[in-house]
């Protein structure tokens, strides 16, 4: 008997039908089914075999990060729009089920961010997990971000921005993409930092060894959000530090054959032609 944990995007009825049928499928053959964010904790993570996420990519970023710290794999289903990060369509869910359940799968390491936020006199942040970024954004009153940059400790530059975006290989398809940061295969162990409408002459990304640390604080008295894989934003204040490293512990994500990240790449962008 296995154990298999959803996370569904409830705002959508197809993730929610689709959810449904599987878990009926999946109990009519003696397994067990969880819900993944249950709100009375009723999930334990480290009882899972798998976790399937039923939505986008936000979806999956909000499944992994439930689970993560118990090395559970996640098979996504894309009912997004993008869905880089889902590997099966609705339709074949229950078919994926079958060749999990019989041990006919891989699984894709991918490399995650441990962020913290402490210093200061406002009490510390409890530490997040990030499979996508880390966004130093500015606060809803609309100031540019300043905050100063080191890299192992030690000073690198001063920024003032709209922000500033921290992600791994993964990541550099979302937000990073969009502010024209580059594209890393997801199998690389680098993360990138990428500065959001700068002001200043320095407005390249930055692409860094994954031993390597970033700290970013605030400078003088500007006050900031921090935002990670979307959830948030928690305030950041003067004084503290945004420390981001390597995860301890990669994402896992199931896949049933080897994923082309570069034909995913021109499937999404309308490229297969050209």
């Amino acid at each position: 008997m296995a154990v298999i944990g959803f996370g569904v995007h409830t705002g959508r009825p197809a993730a929610v039908a689709a959810a449904e049928v599987a878990r009926e499928w999946l109990r009519a053959r003696g397994h067990e089914v969880r819900t993944v964010d249950d709100p009375d904790g009723g999930c334990d993570p480290s009882q899972l075999d798998l976790a399937v996420s039923l939505g986008g990519d936000g979806t999956m970023l909000r499944t992994v990060d439930a689970v993560s710290a118990a090395d559970v794999p996640v098979l996504g289903v894309n009912l997004g729009h993008l869905g880089y990060l889902t590997t099966v369509e609705p339709d074949g869910l229950t078919a994926a089920l079958e060749r999990f359940l019989a041990g006919d799968y891989r699984v894709e390491p991918r490399m995650t961010l441990d962020v913290d936020v402490s210093g200061g006199e406002a009490p510390p942040s409890p530490p997040r997990r990030a499979l996508n970024d880390v966004v130093l954004q500015r606060d809803a009153q609309g100031h540019t971000v300043r905050a100063e940059m080191s890299l192992n400790g030690v000073p690198f530059l001063r920024y003032a921005a709209d922000s500033l975006i921290v992600c791994t290989p993964t990541g550099s398809t979302a937000y990073n993409l969009s502010a024209r940061g580059p594209i890393v295969s997801p199998r690389a162990r680098v993360f990138i930092v990428t500065p959001v409408a700068p002001h200043g002459l320095f407005d390249r990304s930055l692409v860094l060894d994954a031993g390597e640390e970033v700290e970013l604080r605030p400078v003088g008295d500007a006050r900031a959000e921090l935002v990670v894989d979307g959830w948030g934003p928690i305030p950041v204040v003067p004084g503290q530090t945004v420390t981001c490293r390597q995860g301890r512990r990669d994402a896992l994500l199931v896949t049933f054959e080897d994923r082309d990240f570069h034909r995913i790449l021109k499937r999404k962008f309308d490229l297969t032609d050209r």
